[in-house]
C-alpha cells in the first residue's frame, strides 16, 4: 500500500489550514478552493472518496470529538428546535429535494429522485459553526447548529438506505420505511446507553493517562462498529457516548484532560482539513463519472438541485421556528422568542459537506433490473450541491451576520460570571483547607501553608484583575502583568536547565521532569485565549 498519497494530503491538507488563520476566509473554503486547484496540477494523485474509508474510518471521530465540546445541557435546553433540523428538516430535504429532482430532470425515477435527495439532505455544520464562533453569534444559533450536526448525518444515512432498498430491491412501503428509520434510531441510542457506563467506568478506574487517552481513540470506532454491527445508527451511539463523556469529563484526572484535549485537538484539525481538500480534489473524479451526460446539460441540473435545497431549507426553518410558539403556550413560557435574523442565520448556515459526497459514492453501481438508474447524475449533482452551498453560503454568510448586527456575547459579562464562580470556588477550598490544616495529621511548616493560601488568594483575585483597570503605559491589566512575569520567570528556570543537561550536570530523564513540572505550573497561569 502506497502511504504518500495520505501523506501528501494531510500534509498539504495542514498547511493550507493553517495559511487560513491568517486570512478572513474560513478554512472549509480555502480548503476545498485548493482541492479544486490541485485536482488539476500534473503529478497529484488521483483521490477517489472511498466511501467504505470515510463514514467509519472519518465520521466517527469527527463526531465524537464535536460532541464531547457540546454541552448536554444547552443541547438538552434546545432539544425542539434541534431534533426539528436533526429529524423533521433532513426528511423534509429528503422529499423535497428529490421530488423537485424528479420534476427537472428527464426520465429519472422517483425513488433515484429520492436517493438524491437523502445524500444532499445532512448539512455539515463544521464551516457554519466557524464561522459562528469566530464571528460572536448567540450561543444558542450555535448550540443549534452544533446538535443539528451531530444528529442529521444518522437520519440522512438511514433515509439514504430505505431509498436504495426501494430502487434496488423493488417497491418499498411508507411504513417498512418509517419502520426501518425508527429501529435504526431507536438501536443507536441503546446501542450508546449500554456502552457510556462501562466506558466511562473504565476511564475513571485507569490510572495511566496513556492507556486513558488510548482509549479515548479508540472509543468512536468502538461505538460506532457496535451499533453498525447491529444494524442500528452508528452515528446515534457515538454522539450519545461522547455527550456522556463529555458531560463527566471533570471525573477523569487532570493529566489525562490536559493530553486529551490536546490530542483530540490535533485529531479534529487533521481530519476536518483533510475532508474539505477531499472535497475538492473529487472533480476529476465526478467529471469522469458523469458518463452519457453532457457537463452543461448536467450544470441545468445542477442549479435546480441547489435551488431546491436552499429553498427546502428556508421553507422548513421559519415555520419550525414560528409555529409552535404559537400553537403552544408551553413552548412560548419554556422557550426564548426567536427573532428573523436568527432564524435566517439558521436558513443560511445549511452548507453541504464530506458527508453526502461519501453517501453519493456509496450509491450501488446495479439495481435488480440492470445499472442504478442515474448513479452518474446523482453523483455529480451532489458533488455541485456540496461546492456551490460552501462557496455561495461559506463566502456570504459572514458579511450576512455583520449586516444583521446580531446581539454578540459579552465579555465583560462572561467575565464577571467567571470571576463570581471562581469566588465561590475558592472560598469553598479556603475553608476545607483550614479543616486540613486544622488536623495534626497534616502539620505544613508556614511558609508552605502559607504558600497554599496564596495560590487560593491568586486563583480568587486574578479573574477580578481583568475587570479592572489597564495601565496606561503597557496597555496590560494586573492578571496580564502577572502572567508574563510569571512566564518570563519559569522561561529563566527552563533556560538554566537545558544549560544543565547540555553540561552534561543532570540527564535528559530528570530534563524531561523538571521541564514536564514548568509546563503544568505554566498551564496554570495562563488562561486558554483561544477556544
Amino acid at each position: 500500500m502506497d502511504v504518500m498519497p495520505l501523506l501528501l494530503l494531510v500534509a498539504a491538507s495542514a498547511v493550507v489550514a493553517g495559511a487560513a488563520r491568517r486570512t478572513p476566509v474560513p478554512a472549509p473554503l480555502l480548503l476545498v478552493a485548493a482541492g479544486l486547484a490541485a485536482a488539476y496540477v500534473p503529478g497529484v494523485p488521483d483521490y477517489a472518496l472511498d466511501p467504505h474509508v470515510v463514514l467509519p474510518l472519518l465520521l466517527p471521530p469527527l463526531l465524537h470529538t464535536a460532541a464531547l465540546d457540546s454541552s448536554y445541557l444547552d443541547l438538552r435546553a434546545n432539544l425542539r428546535p434541534v431534533a426539528l433540523l436533526s429529524f423533521g428538516y433532513v426528511l423534509f430535504a429528503t422529499v423535497f429535494v428529490g421530488y423537485a429532482a424528479y420534476l427537472v430532470v428527464p426520465g429519472l425515477p422517483l425513488a433515484a429522485a429520492m436517493v438524491l435527495g437523502a445524500v444532499v439532505a445532512p448539512p455539515d455544520a463544521v464551516a457554519a459553526t466557524a464561522i459562528a464562533r469566530r464571528l460572536g453569534l448567540p450561543s444558542r444559533l450555535t448550540t443549534i447548529l452544533q446538535g443539528e450536526s451531530l444528529v442529521n448525518d444518522a437520519t440522512a444515512i438511514t433515509a439514504y438506505r430505505v431509498a436504495v432498498a426501494g430502487v434496488v430491491g423493488g417497491s418499498v412501503s411508507w411504513s417498512h420505511g418509517i419502520r426501518e428509520f425508527v429501529l435504526a434510531a431507536l438501536g443507536g441510542v441503546v446501542v450508546g446507553f449500554v456502552l457510556m457506563v462501562p466506558i466511562h467506568w473504565l476511564r475513571t478506574h485507569l490510572r495511566e493517562p496513556l492507556l486513558q487517552n488510548t482509549l479515548s481513540l479508540l472509543i468512536p470506532f468502538v461505538a460506532y462498529g457496535t451499533a453498525e454491527q447491529l444494524h442500528a445508527s452508528g452515528v446515534l451511539a457515538v454522539v450519545v457516548v461522547a455527550l456522556y463523556l463529555g458531560h463527566r469529563s471533570w471525573q477523569v484526572d487532570f493529566a489525562t484532560r490536559l493530553q486529551e484535549a490536546a490530542v483530540w485537538k490535533m485529531v479534529a484539525f487533521l481530519l476536518e482539513s483533510a475532508v474539505f481538500m477531499l472535497i475538492g480534489l473529487q472533480l476529476p473524479v465526478v467529471l469522469r463519472e458523469l458518463g452519457t451526460y453532457g457537463v452543461g446539460e448536467a450544470l441545468i441540473y445542477a442549479l435546480a438541485v441547489f435551488a431546491a435545497v436552499v429553498l427546502a431549507r428556508f421553507l422548513w426553518v421559519f415555520p419550525a421556528a414560528f409555529v409552535p410558539r404559537a400553537l403552544s403556550r408551553r413552548v412560548r413560557e419554556r422557550e426564548d422568542n426567536p427573532t428573523w435574523q436568527g432564524v435566517l442565520i439558521i436558513g443560511w448556515a445549511g452548507m453541504r459537506g464530506v458527508v453526502s459526497l461519501a453517501i453519493a459514492f456509496s450509491v450501488p453501481v446495479a439495481a435488480t433490473h440492470g445499472p442504478f438508474p442515474a448513479r452518474n447524475l446523482i453523483l455529480f449533482l451532489t458533488f455541485t450541491t456540496v461546492i456551490g452551498t460552501l462557496v455561495v453560503q461559506g463566502l456570504t454568510l459572514p458579511p450576512l451576520i455583520r449586516r444583521l448586527r446580531l446581539p454578540q456575547r459579552d465579555p465583560g459579562m462572561d467575565t464577571l460570571v467567571e470571576a463570581q464562580a471562581q469566588s465561590e470556588a475558592s472560598e469553598a477550598a479556603e475553608r476545607r483547607l483550614a479543616e486540613l490544616l486544622a488536623d495534626e495529621h497534616n502539620t505544613l511548616p508556614s511558609p508552605l501553608a502559607d504558600r497554599l493560601r496564596a495560590v487560593l488568594e491568586r486563583r480568587r483575585n486574578a479573574v477580578w484583575e481583568r475587570l479592572g483597570a489597564v495601565d496606561e503605559r503597557t496597555g496590560e491589566s494586573v492578571d496580564d502583568t502577572y502572567r508574563r512575569l510569571s512566564r518570563e520567570v519559569i522561561g529563566a528556570e527552563r533556560a538554566v536547565f537545558v544549560a544543565l543537561r547540555d553540561a552534561r550536570r543532570i540527564d535528559d530523564e530528570m530534563l524531561r521532569t523538571l521541564l514536564r513540572r514548568l509546563d503544568l505550573e505554566e498551564a496554570a497561569a495562563y488562561r486558554e485565549e483561544t477556544a
